[in-house]
């Protein structure tokens, strides 16, 4: 990469990180605030949810919108709606002011998310430059999982949980302050946005609903490890400390692969990774229930975050090239949509199924449907990569 998409790139990683961790943030301090209030567990499951549950309708006009605005007017949107719920927490720190903040913070970085890889995507030129700049802002989300919940938590233990919230309503501006130098790329013509037709017309084409589909199944292997794991460690007997440091093993070895990929992204192929990171799952995913000692599932949480870690810079780059340049958002909207809601409706589907027939035979119901699908990787290289538009104003 040249040294100025160096600089923009880096630009949208911080602002990325500063709204995600926002969200993130309040993801953990909402919830704790509200249990030590007195809510049932019934109350903060909804207030996690309403995080999830924003981007799931909003996902597609968000992503239409970031076609006609480009960056800087849907970003502008977002830290507005970010920082107005925010600030509502910090004025009045009630349970039903703290949903509402959930809502307007998962709407406001799910319309940040979109606008800010679609315009990646137009910045890269080529195929290795895709994957290249998607492995470096799948990283950011990482660091603002981390982030966010260190500074929320740290402002609750020091100075209680309306400074944390201050704090936390300060993050958004600084996403601002990162994008307002980029330079807006050519709007989406008129005459192209009204051919388009529905959002739900790019599901026609038989490569992008494959692609979807993969995307859909390796999103749920995640789900069902964070969900799953800690259940799976309950029945084995470990401690709290143990299943944790299983689950951030799992994160620290998705964050190290995202890290390396930029520099092998001339030799990877994007059909090529995501197969083999399916077939990697599935294998993982069946040997995961069968092993008791906490070594052992740090082991495999590791392997796995190396295998899933590896897919959404692939996903990402294969996304762009499939899909016309005018059409980008909305595509990334539709994946939104399709993760936002497999992780709203899937933890209960998880919980409901292993009630039934078990924990371990839910990792092996989920590995064998990402085995069997591991063939549709074998035609995604058959696309014509889409010339992005780089006339700039």
């Amino acid at each position: 990469m040249n040294p100025a998409l160096r600089l923009d790139l880096a630009r949208l990683i911080a602002a990325q990180i500063s709204l995600h961790a926002c969200m993130t943030g309040f993801r953990m301090a909402a919830p704790l605030m509200a249990l030590r209030e007195g809510h049932s567990p019934a109350a903060v499951g909804m207030l996690l949810a309403l995080f999830a549950l924003a981007p799931v309708f909003m996902a597609l006009p968000a992503g239409r919108y970031a076609d006609r605005r480009g960056l800087k007017k849907p970003v502008a949107l977002a830290v507005g709606t970010a920082t107005a719920g925010a600030v509502l927490a910090v004025a009045f720190p009630v349970f039903g002011v703290l949903c509402l903040t959930a809502f307007t913070c998962g709407a406001a970085t799910g319309l940040a998310m979109i606008a800010l890889q679609r315009h990646v995507g137009r910045l890269a030129h080529g195929p290795t430059e895709l994957k290249q700049v998607f492995s470096w802002m799948a990283v950011g989300p990482s660091i603002s999982n981390f982030l966010g919940p260190f500074a929320a938590g740290v402002m609750i233990d020091s100075f209680g949980f309306r400074a944390a919230f201050l704090l936390l309503a300060v993050l958004p501006s600084m996403a601002w302050f990162w994008v307002r130098r980029a330079v807006e790329h050519e709007p989406v013509a008129p005459a192209l946005r009204q051919s388009s037709g529905s959002s739900w017309n790019l599901l026609r084409d038989k490569p992008f609903r494959r692609l979807m589909m993969i995307n859909w199944m390796l999103s749920s292997c995640w789900d069902v490890h964070t969900f799953l794991v800690p259940v799976l460690g309950h029945e084995r007997g470990l401690s709290a400390t143990v299943i944790g440091s299983i689950l951030g093993a799992f994160a620290l070895a998705a964050t190290a692969i995202r890290l390396l990929m930029p520099w092998l992204a001339a030799r990877l192929r994007e059909s090529v990774v995501i197969g083999a990171a399916m077939c990697a799952t599935a294998l993982l995913f069946a040997i995961y229930p069968l092993v008791h000692a906490a070594w052992a599932m740090g082991a495999l949480s590791v392997l796995l975050g190396f295998a899933l870690g590896s897919v959404q810079p692939m996903i990402m780059s294969t996304l762009h090239q499939m899909t016309p340049p005018h059409r980008h958002g909305e595509a990334l909207g539709l994946r939104a949509m399709a993760i936002n809601g497999s992780s709203v409706v899937m933890p209960l589907l998880f919980g409901s199924v292993g009630a039934v027939i078990g924990v371990g035979a839910v990792f092996w119901l989920v590995g064998a449907v990402v085995g069997l699908g591991s063939p549709l990787t074998r035609k995604l290289g058959d696309t014509t990569p889409a010339a992005p538009v780089r006339t700039r104003f």
